[in-house]
């Protein structure tokens, strides 16, 4: 019965280091872009290629995460409403199709501020502790 007991309080300790180890995940612009505040629906448009421009117009190119990274199940997640089996499944439709082809990617978080910092048609999303002035924060999911 100790063991049990022992079992599930360990159990529960880890959750709870899991879920303090998940990064919050923020969509970026460089800051040379005069972009503002997005919207999920829009950040969503963008990322699921339904959209190739911002609001307002100037053409958005958007900047993923390798799959795996760990920011990138939290951003669709929370942006678009698909997991990662959801995710492969809308792409391959997509790519089959020859109707869009995926976003340029980078390996983390700092490979996509890297190339977002220095194109201001590109957007992305980092760990918000990646944030600096190189970049700027336009949805925060």
């Amino acid at each position: 019965m100790k063991a049990n007991i022992n079992k599930v309080v360990l159990a529960a300790a880890l959750a709870v280091c899991m879920q303090s180890a998940s990064a919050e995940v923020v969509v970026v612009v460089s800051a040379k872009s005069s972009v503002g505040n997005l919207t999920s629906e829009q950040v969503s448009q963008i990322f699921l290629a339904k959209s190739t421009s911002f609001p307002g117009g100037g053409t958005a190119v958007p900047i993923d995460q390798d799959e795996g990274s760990a920011g990138r199940s939290e951003f669709y997640t929370k942006v678009t409403g698909k997991d990662a089996a959801q995710l492969n499944a809308y792409w391959s439709q997509l790519l089959f199709s020859g109707k869009a082809q995926r976003p340029a990617h980078a390996p983390d978080s700092n490979g996509v501020k890297a190339i977002v910092a220095g194109k201001p048609e590109a957007i992305g999303y980092i760990d918000k502790s990646a944030v600096d002035a190189t970049v700027k924060v336009v949805l925060t999911p």
